[in-house]
């Protein structure tokens, strides 16, 4: 993990008047001699900020343990606005970390190995030196998501893709009959590295690392790792894969093509399938034009560029911490209640979350929840290893590669070739 970053004490002030706002009434202030009556929770997600209060004061009619939340804006850094708590003594007990952040806290945070919700959940933050830090509040999903109506109508049951030649036989019998259905595409795949690359560069590289591998498979981040390292063999049959995908995706999206394009053309039934993940649920539910499609039922399969690849990616987009500074106890205590029924039932049906914990019985109304909910249940998860690559490597490095390949610049081999200088070179400057 990254030592801590020290920041000046000016700077710190002054970015805790940009990123919390000095002098506003609704800020909100640790006190380092507050009780354990009452504890402070960072909230980095903005637009659930409602349903984050609703949480807290359950708890406290619950308990009589008061929750502060702590929100931070959209687009405001939320590292730096934590090391600005820190610093000035202001620490919330609780905090939210991506993959990426904890290596600011090194040795400051509570190891939670030993609390009953770390036993059901898959989706825990662990490091390998420090233990179990992070709680998983919600999940998320990457796999090839696909409109099951359109399937039915092609006569195309997703259950029997479970290899490459079984996708391949399913885009083509969906091509086949592309018009009758109304399609633009098979496919949905966009290979943009400018406003796009963190698709490709960052999740789609992600199901070379870890799909139809157990969450503690690290073998093909490993090799990465170790100097940029990638696999031949199952690299090539990846780049198959993409290849199939470059061959039926919307050439007008292929390599120049937003998001916004990409999710709007498949929530309007333009594509039968879509390489983006389970975070498009409420982009979908929020549509008019998924409501004029018949707000059809999605769901996803796994990226199987092999025979028997059977798991999607799932992983906690960020997690809560506590602090080993702050009210640990009053912390822990409410944590292992968000785990439990009446902070699930508020995390999923209120904020929508899937829930990551494999005994919850409430599942969202995000078209996709239900979906994640089974893949969970059932064990048939891989992990987010792409989180441990090089920084900047997947958006800026390897996305370019697969904007080459879709242009049809590189054939498979040119791919597999190039995207091992770029992994090579990427890693020999660290």
């Amino acid at each position: 993990m990254k030592r801590k970053t020290i920041i000046p004490l000016a700077l710190v002030m002054s970015l805790l008047c940009l990123t919390v706002g000095c002098g506003q009434s609704k800020e909100v202030e640790a006190d380092a001699t507050e009780s354990a009556s009452s504890i402070s929770l960072l909230n980095i997600k903005s637009e659930v900020a409602t349903q984050m209060e609703a949480l807290g004061k359950a708890y406290e009619a619950e308990t009589g343990v008061k929750v502060n939340i702590i929100t931070v804006q959209s687009g405001v850094d939320a590292q730096a606005t934590l090391k600005g708590y820190y610093l000035s003594d202001q620490m919330p007990d609780i905090i939210a970390c991506e993959s990426s952040g904890f290596g600011n806290w090194e040795g400051l945070l509570v190891d939670m190995s030993d609390q009953d919700w770390a036993s059901r959940t898959d989706a825990a933050y662990i490091d390998p030196t420090y233990g179990t830090l992070g709680f998983p509040y919600t999940t998320e999903a990457i796999g090839l998501a696909y409109n099951a109506d359109i399937l039915s109508k092609a006569g195309v049951d997703p259950a029997s893709i479970t290899g490459p030649d079984a996708m391949k036989k399913a885009f083509e019998t969906i091509d086949a009959q592309k018009d009758k259905l109304g399609l633009k595409a098979v496919i949905g795949y966009c290979a943009e590295p400018e406003n796009l690359g963190w698709s490709a560069g960052n999740h789609i590289t992600g199901a070379y690392i870890d799909s139809g591998l157990s969450r503690t498979d690290t073998t093909y981040i490993d090799l990465m790792k170790n100097g940029g390292g990638i696999d031949d063999t199952r690299f090539s049959h990846f780049a198959e894969m993409i290849g199939l995908f470059n061959e039926y995706s919307d050439p007008d999206l292929l390599v120049d093509g937003t998001y916004d394009d990409q999710v709007a053309n498949f929530a309007a039934g333009k594509y039968a399938f879509v390489t983006q993940g389970s975070w498009i649920g409420a982009t979908l539910s929020a549509s008019d034009d998924y409501a004029k499609a018949g707000s059809f039922q999605v769901g996803m399969i796994p990226y199987a560029f092999e025979d028997g690849m059977d798991t999607i990616l799932t992983n906690a987009p960020n997690w809560w911490a506590v602090s080993k500074e702050g009210q640990v106890d009053a912390a822990l205590a409410f944590l292992q209640w968000c785990s439990e029924d009446n902070g699930q039932k508020i995390l999923v049906e209120q904020a929508g979350f899937a829930s990551p914990f494999v005994d919850s019985k409430y599942v969202a109304s995000d078209p996709f929840a239900p979906v994640i909910s089974s893949y969970i249940s059932s064990g048939k998860t891989s992990n987010w290893h792409w989180m441990e690559m090089a920084e900047g490597l997947g958006q800026n490095g390897f996305s370019f590669v697969y904007q080459k390949y879709a242009k049809g610049e590189l054939d498979a081999a040119g791919f597999l070739k190039e995207f091992k200088k770029v992994a090579s070179d990427w890693y020999s400057k660290l």
